[in-house]
């Protein structure tokens, strides 16, 4: 073990493909354990499943046009957003057979657009992310986002806050909660785009609910929740990094599996699993 650690070490002084997997991994590994802790705090899980599955057309009408992935996928991502909160108002659906209609009809739409372009796309890659192939764009571009969706989070933490946890009492005290809930959508979707990289498509609604959810078995305020989902986010990428570079892994799974790990832990260990057996809630910060 002693040698893989070091190896891997070794490889990140020699090896610019792993420096630059490193940074982007474990800067999406702490955005998004600290998203994520508002989208399970809110029961919105299934959303973040969404969003993941709906930027995949995006994805290929980026490719199709010549234009930045992450533009084509925000697009898409919030497209899906606004049509999964018009469905929910105008119709008598639930919201959860609303967002399975949408995701489902957006993921295939996205498989078909990308199956035409085979020849110059990696479907697996975008499904499952390859973390190794980072370019220092993406690097740029992920630190960019790292840096507005953390500034958002300190600067609207308290509107964030009454809004998650009393939607009721922050639309009574005058707080534009649809606009703070389609901020909230807008940042989910611009992370989920960043993550295509590091953990594709699929997995990455596993990081923005594994790290989250470990987070709220050890503690029961808002402040701290956030803090330790970020780091537990930020070492799970960092060891499922490591087991990638030194077992050849797949990058996505390797990290989710870290995450994953993380969680079957804490659910044992945590000395308040009150959380989840439903005896508590995060309620001040």
């Amino acid at each position: 073990m002693m040698a893989s650690i070091q190896a891997f070490f070794t490889g990140l002084g020699q090896y610019q493909f792993l420096q630059m997997a490193l940074i982007s991994a474990v800067l999406v590994g702490i955005m998004a354990g600290v998203l994520g802790s508002f989208i399970i705090l809110k029961g919105m899980s299934l959303m973040g499943d969404a969003l993941s599955h709906a930027v995949l057309p995006g994805v290929a009408t980026s490719y199709m046009l010549g234009i930045p992935m992450i533009l084509g996928a925000g697009i898409f991502g919030l497209l899906a957003a606004l049509l999964i909160g018009y469905a929910s108002r105008k119709s008598p659906l639930k919201n959860d057979t609303v967002i399975g209609i949408v995701f489902s009809a957006f993921f295939a739409l996205g498989y078909i657009l990308i199956a035409g372009l085979e020849s110059t796309t990696n479907l697996h890659h975008i499904l499952f992310g390859n973390v190794l192939a980072v370019s220092r764009t993406d690097v740029w571009t992920t630190l960019v986002v790292f840096n507005l969706v953390i500034l958002a989070v300190v600067f609207f933490f308290k509107e964030l806050q009454i809004s998650t946890f009393d939607p009721n009492f922050a639309r009574s005290y005058g707080l534009p909660t649809g606009v703070i809930h389609y901020g909230l959508m807008t940042a989910l979707t611009v992370v989920t785009v960043v993550a295509l990289q590091s953990v594709g498509i699929i997995l990455i609604v596993a990081m923005l609910v594994t790290p989250a959810a470990t987070a709220y078995l050890w503690t029961h305020r808002l402040q701290p929740m956030l803090w330790l989902a970020g780091a537990l986010g930020g070492l799970s990428a960092f060891i499922g990094l490591f087991l990638s570079y030194t077992w050849n892994w797949a990058s996505g799974p390797a990290i989710v599996l870290t995450a994953a790990v993380f969680f079957v832990i804490s659910f044992l260990a945590a000395p308040k699993r009150r959380a989840w057996r439903g005896e508590g809630a995060v309620a001040d910060a």
